[in-house]
């Protein structure tokens, strides 16, 4: 896989401060969560307005982007600057919003499923380019999960997951801008699950999940080949967020707190909860 030249791009700018500082809207709620559970990294403090503002959504698009280590599967993260406005200093995929030009000449409705899935699989492509200088081909791209963050997002960005496999011979060289994303390293699932414990990196939550699930695969390959199984119909995840004494849990679909939001309710669970002790995923 060939570098590419790092284009210029717009991006969001740098300014004082990581999300979760006073001028970040929804400062209260965002305050209050971060005292409540110790170990949950400030980017998370973005879930903020307290005003009952729901943001629109932003179409996005980001890839796993995995090769074959020495002690198996791996995958490219990136770590963005912390004084970015959203997911500052977050460790993550390559992604980034969808751009109009990511969209096919002549689509008329940008809201359509299938012409929003084409633009995610190009602006996937474009943003590895962009922020890892990595060349990656649309039709090797699988469709991995989607993901819609909480209503009190002060940003919103409705994302399309992809996976793909990079062979030996085609990893070629990662290039950062050094701006936007300042570090880079090809991580095992368990490896970074651990450093995230451990307050080494910092997460989102729909990385985390992504990562718990790349742990079944022994090889790039069978990843790839479990999404594609399932491309027709992958998992979405809408995520709402729930306190339960000193932990924070987002909750999904099928766990009776995603409708309720009381944690305590008898049910099947499935919910991502984070204490102070680490991050566990229960699912039933």
């Amino acid at each position: 896989m060939a570098a590419v030249d790092q284009p210029e791009r717009p991006g969001e700018p740098d300014r004082p401060g990581a999300p979760g500082d006073a001028a970040e809207p929804g400062g209260t709620y965002a305050d209050r969560t971060v005292r409540a559970v110790a170990g949950v990294p400030t980017g998370l403090a973005a879930l903020g307005a307290t005003d009952g503002t729901v943001a629109e959504l932003v179409p996005a698009a980001t890839v796993l982007v995995l090769r074959d280590g020495p002690d198996g599967i791996e995958t490219l993260m990136l770590r963005r600057n912390s004084r970015l406005a959203f997911a500052g200093g977050m460790w993550v995929f390559p992604g980034g919003r969808i751009d109009v030009d990511d969209f096919a000449p002549g689509v008329g409705d940008r809201t359509d499923p299938d012409a929003l899935l084409d633009a995610a699989r190009r602006a996937a492509v474009r943003e590895a380019a962009e922020e890892a200088g990595l060349v990656l081909a649309e039709e090797q791209l699988v469709r991995f999960s989607h993901w819609i963050p909480p209503e009190q997002g002060a940003r919103r960005f409705e994302t399309w997951f992809f996976v793909t496999e990079v062979p030996a011979a085609d990893q070629g060289d990662v290039v950062i801008d050094g701006g936007e994303i300042t570090d880079h390293a090809w991580m095992s699932p368990a490896d970074a699950l651990r450093r995230r414990d451990e307050l080494d990196i910092e997460l989102t939550p729909p990385t985390w999940i992504s990562l718990w699930t790349l742990l079944a695969a022994p090889t790039a390959a069978d990843a790839v080949a479990a999404a594609r199984r399932r491309e027709d119909d992958p998992e979405w995840f809408a995520t709402k967020i729930v306190l339960d004494g000193d932990d924070l849990l987002a909750v999904y679909e099928g766990d009776p707190a995603y409708e309720t939001g009381d944690p305590a309710l008898v049910g099947p669970r499935h919910r991502l909860r984070m204490s102070a002790a680490g991050w566990s995923y229960e699912r039933d």
